[in-house]
Protein backbone atom coordinates (compact mmCIF):
# COMPACT_ATOMS: atom_id res chain seq x y z
CA UNK A 1 0.00 0.00 0.00
CA UNK A 2 1.19 3.49 -1.24
CA UNK A 3 1.51 6.93 1.04
CA UNK A 4 0.70 9.78 -1.14
CA UNK A 5 -2.00 12.18 -1.80
CA UNK A 6 -5.33 11.07 -3.50
CA UNK A 7 -6.30 11.92 -7.10
CA UNK A 8 -8.52 14.25 -5.34
CA UNK A 9 -5.61 15.93 -3.67
CA UNK A 10 -3.92 16.41 -6.80
CA UNK A 11 -6.63 18.42 -8.80
CA UNK A 12 -5.53 22.50 -8.57
CA UNK A 13 -6.97 24.86 -6.22
CA UNK A 14 -9.91 26.90 -7.32
CA UNK A 15 -9.09 30.59 -6.16
CA UNK A 16 -12.57 32.01 -5.84
CA UNK A 17 -11.44 35.36 -3.77
CA UNK A 18 -12.17 38.43 -4.52
CA UNK A 19 -8.52 38.78 -5.59
CA UNK A 20 -8.87 36.59 -8.64
CA UNK A 21 -11.38 38.00 -10.49
CA UNK A 22 -10.30 39.29 -13.70
CA UNK A 23 -9.65 43.65 -13.57
CA UNK A 24 -11.98 45.47 -15.14
CA UNK A 25 -9.87 46.15 -18.22
CA UNK A 26 -8.93 42.38 -18.29
CA UNK A 27 -12.80 41.49 -18.08
CA UNK A 28 -13.44 44.37 -21.29
CA UNK A 29 -10.79 42.45 -23.25
CA UNK A 30 -11.91 38.85 -22.60
CA UNK A 31 -15.17 39.96 -23.61
CA UNK A 32 -14.62 41.65 -26.55
CA UNK A 33 -12.33 38.75 -27.55
CA UNK A 34 -15.08 36.73 -27.04
CA UNK A 35 -17.47 38.58 -29.46
CA UNK A 36 -14.57 38.11 -31.68
CA UNK A 37 -14.48 41.78 -31.96
CA UNK A 38 -11.13 44.15 -32.41
CA UNK A 39 -10.19 47.27 -30.44
CA UNK A 40 -11.22 48.88 -34.25
CA UNK A 41 -14.81 47.45 -34.11
CA UNK A 42 -15.08 48.71 -30.78
CA UNK A 43 -13.77 52.22 -30.84
CA UNK A 44 -16.19 52.77 -34.38
CA UNK A 45 -19.21 51.72 -32.01
CA UNK A 46 -18.27 53.21 -28.95
CA UNK A 47 -16.86 56.62 -30.77
CA UNK A 48 -14.11 55.69 -27.59
CA UNK A 49 -10.33 56.60 -29.43
CA UNK A 50 -8.73 53.50 -30.19
CA UNK A 51 -5.78 54.63 -27.80
CA UNK A 52 -8.19 54.80 -24.88
CA UNK A 53 -9.35 51.42 -25.49
CA UNK A 54 -6.06 49.98 -24.97
CA UNK A 55 -5.43 51.85 -21.91
CA UNK A 56 -8.85 50.37 -20.48
CA UNK A 57 -8.05 47.12 -21.21
CA UNK A 58 -5.02 47.66 -19.83
CA UNK A 59 -6.26 49.13 -16.87
CA UNK A 60 -4.65 52.49 -17.03
CA UNK A 61 -7.78 54.97 -16.82
CA UNK A 62 -5.93 58.37 -17.00
CA UNK A 63 -6.08 59.07 -20.69
CA UNK A 64 -9.78 58.90 -19.46
CA UNK A 65 -9.21 62.23 -18.24
CA UNK A 66 -10.97 61.70 -15.27
CA UNK A 67 -13.95 59.36 -12.93
CA UNK A 68 -17.18 60.74 -14.95
CA UNK A 69 -15.47 60.22 -18.40
CA UNK A 70 -13.97 56.55 -17.02
CA UNK A 71 -17.27 55.57 -16.19
CA UNK A 72 -18.98 56.94 -19.04
CA UNK A 73 -16.16 54.96 -21.23
CA UNK A 74 -16.88 51.47 -19.29
CA UNK A 75 -20.24 51.80 -19.77
CA UNK A 76 -20.21 52.09 -23.54
CA UNK A 77 -17.29 49.45 -23.82
CA UNK A 78 -19.43 46.98 -21.69
CA UNK A 79 -22.75 47.43 -24.16
CA UNK A 80 -20.56 47.30 -26.84
CA UNK A 81 -18.79 44.01 -25.84
CA UNK A 82 -22.37 42.64 -24.25
CA UNK A 83 -21.60 42.91 -20.72
CA UNK A 84 -23.06 44.63 -17.57
CA UNK A 85 -21.41 47.44 -17.36
CA UNK A 86 -22.94 48.01 -13.81
CA UNK A 87 -20.68 45.46 -11.79
CA UNK A 88 -17.46 47.09 -13.93
CA UNK A 89 -18.20 50.37 -12.74
CA UNK A 90 -19.05 49.20 -9.13
CA UNK A 91 -15.53 47.48 -9.02
CA UNK A 92 -13.63 50.17 -10.84
CA UNK A 93 -15.61 52.85 -8.44
CA UNK A 94 -14.05 50.65 -5.68
CA UNK A 95 -10.84 50.74 -6.62
CA UNK A 96 -10.03 54.16 -7.67
CA UNK A 97 -11.52 56.55 -4.79
CA UNK A 98 -14.94 54.92 -3.96
CA UNK A 99 -17.67 56.79 -5.92
CA UNK A 100 -18.53 60.04 -7.62
CA UNK A 101 -16.75 63.28 -7.04
CA UNK A 102 -18.51 65.61 -5.39
CA UNK A 103 -19.34 68.43 -8.55
CA UNK A 104 -16.87 71.42 -8.63
CA UNK A 105 -18.89 74.84 -8.42
CA UNK A 106 -19.54 76.12 -11.71
CA UNK A 107 -18.06 79.52 -12.88
CA UNK A 108 -20.06 82.50 -13.31
CA UNK A 109 -21.91 81.59 -16.34
CA UNK A 110 -23.61 84.37 -18.10
CA UNK A 111 -27.17 83.41 -18.09
CA UNK A 112 -29.70 84.25 -20.75
CA UNK A 113 -31.97 85.62 -18.42
CA UNK A 114 -29.30 88.77 -18.21
CA UNK A 115 -28.11 89.24 -21.47
CA UNK A 116 -29.56 92.72 -22.61
CA UNK A 117 -32.35 93.47 -24.97
CA UNK A 118 -31.94 94.60 -28.21
CA UNK A 119 -32.22 98.77 -28.64
CA UNK A 120 -35.46 99.33 -30.19
CA UNK A 121 -35.73 102.10 -32.59
CA UNK A 122 -37.64 105.24 -32.92
CA UNK A 123 -41.48 104.88 -32.30
CA UNK A 124 -42.40 106.26 -35.58
CA UNK A 125 -46.23 105.13 -35.08
CA UNK A 126 -46.68 107.08 -32.13
CA UNK A 127 -44.89 110.03 -33.42
CA UNK A 128 -47.48 110.40 -36.69
CA UNK A 129 -50.22 109.90 -34.37
CA UNK A 130 -49.32 112.88 -32.72
CA UNK A 131 -48.79 114.82 -35.60
CA UNK A 132 -52.50 114.21 -37.27
CA UNK A 133 -53.83 115.11 -33.80
CA UNK A 134 -52.13 118.48 -33.46
CA UNK A 135 -53.45 119.21 -37.07
CA UNK A 136 -57.19 118.11 -36.03
CA UNK A 137 -56.73 120.50 -32.93
CA UNK A 138 -55.49 123.46 -35.43
CA UNK A 139 -58.38 122.83 -37.95
CA UNK A 140 -60.91 123.01 -35.11
CA UNK A 141 -59.46 125.90 -33.71
CA UNK A 142 -59.59 127.55 -36.47
CA UNK A 143 -63.04 126.47 -37.36
CA UNK A 144 -64.63 127.70 -34.13
CA UNK A 145 -62.35 131.15 -34.54
CA UNK A 146 -63.85 131.54 -37.66
CA UNK A 147 -67.22 131.06 -36.14
CA UNK A 148 -67.06 133.68 -33.33
CA UNK A 149 -66.15 136.46 -36.13
CA UNK A 150 -68.80 135.77 -38.20
CA UNK A 151 -71.37 136.23 -35.14
CA UNK A 152 -69.71 140.03 -34.24
CA UNK A 153 -69.89 140.71 -38.09
CA UNK A 154 -73.42 139.55 -37.81
CA UNK A 155 -74.22 141.82 -34.57
CA UNK A 156 -72.73 145.06 -36.41
CA UNK A 157 -75.63 144.27 -39.33
CA UNK A 158 -78.03 144.20 -36.67
CA UNK A 159 -79.15 140.29 -36.78
CA UNK A 160 -78.31 138.53 -34.19
CA UNK A 161 -75.80 136.19 -34.48
CA UNK A 162 -76.33 132.01 -34.64
CA UNK A 163 -75.01 129.43 -32.66
CA UNK A 164 -72.27 127.16 -34.29
CA UNK A 165 -73.32 123.65 -34.17
CA UNK A 166 -70.62 121.82 -34.53
CA UNK A 167 -68.78 120.83 -31.12
CA UNK A 168 -65.28 121.37 -31.19
CA UNK A 169 -63.20 118.19 -32.14
CA UNK A 170 -61.61 116.76 -28.87
CA UNK A 171 -58.24 115.42 -29.35
CA UNK A 172 -57.50 112.30 -27.93
CA UNK A 173 -54.00 111.33 -26.53
CA UNK A 174 -52.84 108.43 -28.07
CA UNK A 175 -52.21 105.18 -26.17
CA UNK A 176 -48.77 103.96 -25.25
CA UNK A 177 -47.97 101.33 -27.51
CA UNK A 178 -47.35 98.04 -25.74
CA UNK A 179 -43.63 96.40 -26.11
CA UNK A 180 -43.90 93.28 -28.03
CA UNK A 181 -42.92 90.25 -26.31
CA UNK A 182 -39.36 89.48 -26.90
CA UNK A 183 -38.21 86.14 -28.23
CA UNK A 184 -36.91 83.50 -25.67
CA UNK A 185 -33.57 84.25 -24.25
CA UNK A 186 -31.21 81.73 -26.06
CA UNK A 187 -32.75 82.82 -29.71
CA UNK A 188 -31.76 86.43 -28.64
CA UNK A 189 -28.53 85.60 -28.25
CA UNK A 190 -25.68 87.90 -29.11
CA UNK A 191 -24.29 86.88 -32.42
CA UNK A 192 -20.47 88.44 -30.96
CA UNK A 193 -21.14 85.19 -28.35
CA UNK A 194 -21.43 81.66 -28.91
CA UNK A 195 -24.31 80.51 -26.50
CA UNK A 196 -25.31 76.85 -25.39
CA UNK A 197 -27.92 75.33 -23.46
CA UNK A 198 -27.57 71.61 -22.46
CA UNK A 199 -31.46 69.94 -21.37
CA UNK A 200 -31.65 66.72 -19.46
CA UNK A 201 -34.79 65.51 -21.72
CA UNK A 202 -34.93 62.05 -21.29
CA UNK A 203 -32.72 61.05 -18.21
CA UNK A 204 -29.57 62.55 -16.15
CA UNK A 205 -26.17 62.97 -17.46
CA UNK A 206 -23.14 63.92 -16.54
CA UNK A 207 -21.57 66.59 -18.29
CA UNK A 208 -18.61 68.90 -18.78
CA UNK A 209 -18.22 72.04 -20.05
CA UNK A 210 -15.49 74.63 -20.69
CA UNK A 211 -14.48 78.24 -22.43
CA UNK A 212 -11.82 78.66 -25.21
CA UNK A 213 -9.36 79.00 -22.50
CA UNK A 214 -9.90 75.80 -21.24
CA UNK A 215 -11.56 77.04 -18.06
CA UNK A 216 -13.99 74.68 -16.41
CA UNK A 217 -17.47 76.24 -16.31
CA UNK A 218 -19.43 73.08 -14.97
CA UNK A 219 -18.73 69.42 -14.15
CA UNK A 220 -21.59 67.58 -12.70
CA UNK A 221 -24.29 65.79 -12.86
CA UNK A 222 -27.31 67.09 -14.72
CA UNK A 223 -30.65 65.47 -13.43
CA UNK A 224 -33.79 65.03 -15.60
CA UNK A 225 -35.44 68.20 -16.02
CA UNK A 226 -32.37 70.18 -15.04
CA UNK A 227 -31.02 72.67 -17.89
CA UNK A 228 -27.64 74.36 -17.74
CA UNK A 229 -26.62 77.77 -19.88
CA UNK A 230 -23.28 78.33 -21.23
CA UNK A 231 -21.91 81.31 -22.75
CA UNK A 232 -18.25 82.82 -23.98
CA UNK A 233 -16.82 85.20 -26.62
CA UNK A 234 -15.50 82.50 -29.38
CA UNK A 235 -16.02 78.59 -28.57
CA UNK A 236 -17.64 76.28 -25.95
CA UNK A 237 -16.02 72.58 -25.24
CA UNK A 238 -18.74 69.97 -24.51
CA UNK A 239 -18.46 66.18 -22.74
CA UNK A 240 -21.60 64.51 -22.39
CA UNK A 241 -21.54 61.26 -20.48
CA UNK A 242 -24.84 59.96 -21.65
CA UNK A 243 -25.71 62.09 -24.54
CA UNK A 244 -28.94 60.31 -25.38
CA UNK A 245 -30.22 61.92 -22.80
CA UNK A 246 -29.13 65.62 -23.44
CA UNK A 247 -31.07 68.51 -25.97
CA UNK A 248 -28.44 70.96 -26.99
CA UNK A 249 -29.79 74.13 -28.26
CA UNK A 250 -26.64 76.04 -29.81
CA UNK A 251 -27.10 79.95 -30.64
CA UNK A 252 -31.01 79.30 -30.43
CA UNK A 253 -31.39 76.20 -32.83
CA UNK A 254 -31.68 73.30 -31.46
CA UNK A 255 -28.82 70.72 -32.34
CA UNK A 256 -30.61 67.13 -34.25
CA UNK A 257 -28.05 64.97 -33.64
CA UNK A 258 -28.71 61.83 -33.13
CA UNK A 259 -26.99 60.68 -30.15
CA UNK A 260 -27.22 57.12 -28.62
CA UNK A 261 -28.36 56.71 -25.21
CA UNK A 262 -24.81 55.81 -23.12
CA UNK A 263 -22.64 57.36 -25.89
CA UNK A 264 -19.87 59.37 -24.53
CA UNK A 265 -19.78 62.69 -26.75
CA UNK A 266 -17.30 65.80 -27.02
CA UNK A 267 -18.56 68.51 -28.64
CA UNK A 268 -16.81 72.06 -29.60
CA UNK A 269 -19.49 74.72 -30.94
CA UNK A 270 -18.53 78.61 -31.84
CA UNK A 271 -20.16 81.38 -32.92
CA UNK A 272 -21.01 80.12 -36.30
CA UNK A 273 -22.73 77.59 -35.41
CA UNK A 274 -25.12 75.26 -35.13
CA UNK A 275 -22.79 72.66 -36.30
CA UNK A 276 -20.88 70.53 -34.27
CA UNK A 277 -16.76 72.17 -34.33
Amino acid sequence: MSIGNSPEDERPFEDVSEEARPSVGRALQQARIAAGLTVDDVSTATRVRIAIVHAIEADDFEPCGGDVYARGHIRSLAKAVHLDPAPLIARYEAEHGGGRPAPTPAAPLFEAERIRPERRGPNWTAAMVAAIVVVIGFVGFTVVRGGDDGGKENVADGTAPTESASPTPKSKKPADPKPEPSDSAIAAAPQDKVTVQVSAADGRSWISAKDHNGRLLFDGLLKQGESKTFQDSSKINLVLGDAGAIDLFVNGKKIEDDFRPGAVERLTYTKGDPQAG
